[in-house]
């Protein structure tokens, strides 16, 4: 992929001094949402990205959605081939965090520049809420029944109250890591990773031997059925990475500089490599068991092919895993709530996200089960977010090859033009960017130069002269 070109709209010395306030700390909660991050507060190497997406990707989700392409009837080597094809769509995922660093705010803001004002509000409303509170749900499920389980063992049967204890919990401390946001995330995130993998592959070491390595199902699909399973099967494995358009979130603070090859790559990388994984390991765990079993519950299956004293490590994977993803996804998905329109600062905002993924994950715990609750949404969610992925990645890659470029400031100055307006920055608010007033919607150039195509920021799209 050709290196996307740095803005040609230079934002200058000039930073609102309402900016002063901001801060980068893992220690301290950030304050900034989708307000633009100059150059001089820019940091950061692309290589940090892996551990930022390896982290939430080594899930026990991987498991369950692997157990699925055997329920659906696929065959051992067919059910590995979707999961290599099904999990692809994480190029996509990294394309599109090279926008990050190119505007210097969220992708819901970037957004803009493809959907209009109008439109942009709708899709970041849908994705920007409706994805985020599923993930965070399917997640916090996850955590919530296995945690019960493990409550179970140790003698509090409490199979309605302890995995909404569990998920309330946990909950939490997920809003925390959101609260205090991208340099936290950075920070632990890495060992996170490098903890996850210990575990996971530890739980691994035991369900290989019990894998039927000859397993065939009893009833091979053949033709129409075989294409649907499979295309089942790569609809529920796609959904993950198409779902994450708030990559440009992560990447934002990076410099200017940083190649958008290198930001791709870690991106992609980092939730690719543990995603296929361990979602061939879930594969091959449900070549052991019944399909009864599986529908009982993936978290019990795998409980029951490891030792005892595995059991509570094997739960705080579990745990730390849901905090790391969840973190995530409430951190971005409170920037998706400011661009909306709606007047929170980041904090109260990534609150209010928190509190609705919490209520789905109570109702979801009353009401199915989670193998149920992971394919149903899954195959929902490819619906609605392929196809914003994809205009996503494609406006990317257009900006890429017609040299042209994203740049976000509160001047009024016309896209394209070389130079802030006059007075650029007299007043940063940003509220400004949350009503999506004109001067600080995110711009691009229209087009190669010399080019008769000009941003219109009344609309949000390039017009003729």
């Amino acid at each position: 992929m050709s290196d996307l070109p740095v803005s040609s709209v230079p934002l200058g010395d000039v930073v609102p001094a309402a900016q002063d306030e901001f801060v980068d700390v893992p220690t301290q909660p950030e304050t900034r949402g989708i307000e633009l991050i100059g150059d001089a507060e820019r940091h950061g190497r692309a290589r940090d990205l892996f551990a930022v997406w390896a982290a939430p990707s080594v899930s026990i989700l991987n498991f369950t959605v692997g157990a699925s392409m055997i329920v659906l009837g696929l065959q051992l080597w067919q059910a590995i081939l979707v999961i290599v094809l099904g999990s692809l769509p994480w190029i996509l995922t990294g394309i599109i965090a090279v926008s990050g660093p190119a505007a210097g705010t969220s992708g819901s803001v970037v957004m803009r520049a493809m959907y209009g004002i109008i439109g942009n509000k709708i899709v970041v409303a849908f994705m920007g809420w409706l994805v985020s509170a599923v993930y965070l749900a399917l997640n916090w499920l996850a955590a919530a029944f296995l945690g019960g389980d493990m409550l179970a063992k140790l003698g509090w049967d409490a199979p309605a109250v302890a995995p909404i204890v569990v998920a309330v919990v946990v909950a939490a401390v997920t809003v925390t890591v959101a609260v205090y946001g991208h340099a936290l995330i950075l920070r632990v995130y890495s060992w996170i990773a490098i903890v996850l993998v210990a575990i996971f592959l530890l739980v691994t070491g035991f369900i290989l031997p019990r894998v039927d390595w000859a397993y065939a199902p009893a009833e091979p699909l053949h033709g129409v059925p075989l294409w649907s399973a499979a295309t089942i099967g790569f609809a529920i494995l796609a959904s993950a990475p198409l779902s994450f358009i708030n990559s440009p979130d992560m990447a934002r603070y990076l410099p200017r500089s940083t190649k958008p090859s290198h930001i791709a790559a870690s991106t992609a990388i980092g939730g690719f490599l543990p995603s296929v994984f361990f979602t061939t390991v879930g594969a091959l765990m449900a070549t052991a068991v019944s399909g009864d079993a599986l529908s009982a519950g993936v978290e019990g299956v795998i409980l029951g092919m490891m030792p005892v004293w595995l059991a509570p490590l094997f739960a705080i994977g579990v745990i730390i895993n849901t905090v790391a993803l969840n973190g995530m996804t409430t951190y971005t998905s409170s920037m998706a709530l400011q661009a909306i329109g709606v007047p929170l600062r980041r904090i109260p905002a990534a609150i209010v996200v928190g509190v609705i993924g919490t209520a789905l994950t109570i109702y979801l715990v009353m009401s199915t089960t989670f193998l149920d609750a992971v394919n149903l949404m899954l195959q929902f969610l490819i619906v609605v977010a392929a196809p914003v992925m994809a205009i996503f990645a494609a406006d990317v890659r257009c900006a890429a090859d017609a040299t042209t470029a994203w740049s976000c400031s509160t001047s009024g100055a016309e896209a394209g033009s070389g130079t802030p307006a006059a007075g650029a920055f007299p007043e940063f608010s940003p509220s400004c960017w949350a009503r999506w007033e004109a001067p600080c919607a995110c711009r691009r150039r229209c087009g190669p130069a010399p080019s008769r195509r000009r941003w219109d920021t009344s609309t949000c799209r390039c017009r003729s002269a």
